[in-house]
């Protein structure tokens, strides 16, 4: 008699809760966040042995410099030739009503380099529903509206082709991944210059806790360079470059 597999870790290491709470209040957790940087946050990431939170470098922001921190709202599309454009069509339509205040749009498409997934009257759709920022491991178009909405997107390419007929939302508010990073509805997501990291909602409190004490420590070693102080001598007293 065959043994029956046991994937019970499994399916704990799967499980998320978008709605499991912080010990301060979602926006003030982001804020504080926001006041930080994403090189920080990694690294106190690799302290706790999550060593594969960062997206993909070829993902580039559309106007450089603009930080957003959010939970996840996660997106799944795939491309559907087949699939009826009024179908399509109300689908996406009901994803974009679900979009929360404070998110961040993450949407995995299965690497399609074809069609855009992102334009300008999604981007305000998105606004409208309270989004903070937007990752496409795609494509955008209508650039010219996506600026003067002034939402901050990071995106694989660009094309003027549009998503109707070529591609279709196939879930959403699902665990997703894009490169290596499986990422569940209510991560915490955080892009500025260097990139874009997604914490694990259940850790993310922690994380940023030790990215504060972290933040403050580096002005400390700043100290220690502009007073002279070796990089011997700094490393010595805990110190790193």
């Amino acid at each position: 008699m065959a043994l029956k597999m046991n994937l019970e870790q499994l399916e704990k290491a799967r499980s998320f809760d978008p709605t499991l709470s912080f010990p301060i209040p979602e926006s003030e957790l982001c804020k504080r966040f926001a006041a930080l940087y994403t090189g920080a946050v990694n690294d106190v990431m690799r302290e706790f042995l999550l060593l594969d939170q960062t997206l993909p470098h070829d993902l580039v922001p559309l106007v450089d410099g603009k930080k957003f921190v959010g939970p996840a709202f996660t997106i799944k599309s795939a491309k559907d030739p087949s699939v009826r454009p009024q179908q399509e069509m109300e689908g996406r339509a009901k994803m974009l009503t679900q979009i929360t205040a404070g998110c961040v749009c993450v949407w995995d498409t299965n690497r399609d380099n074809t069609a855009s997934h992102l334009g300008g009257m999604m981007t305000n759709s998105a606004l409208k529903g309270g989004a903070v920022g937007a990752v496409i491991d795609g494509g955008i178009r209508d650039i010219h509206q996506i600026l003067e909405a002034d939402f901050p997107v990071v995106y694989r390419y660009r094309t003027p082709n549009g998503l109707l007929s070529r591609a279709s939302v196939i879930g959403f508010q699902v665990p997703i991944q894009i490169g290596t990073v499986i990422i569940y509805p209510g991560d915490i997501v955080f892009a500025d210059y260097d990139g874009v990291i997604v914490m694990p909602r259940a850790r993310a409190y922690d994380i940023l806790m030790r990215a504060e004490e972290l933040v403050n420590f580096e002005k400390d070693i700043e100290t220690w360079i502009r007073e002279g102080q070796s990089a011997t001598d700094i490393v010595a007293k805990g110190g790193y470059f």
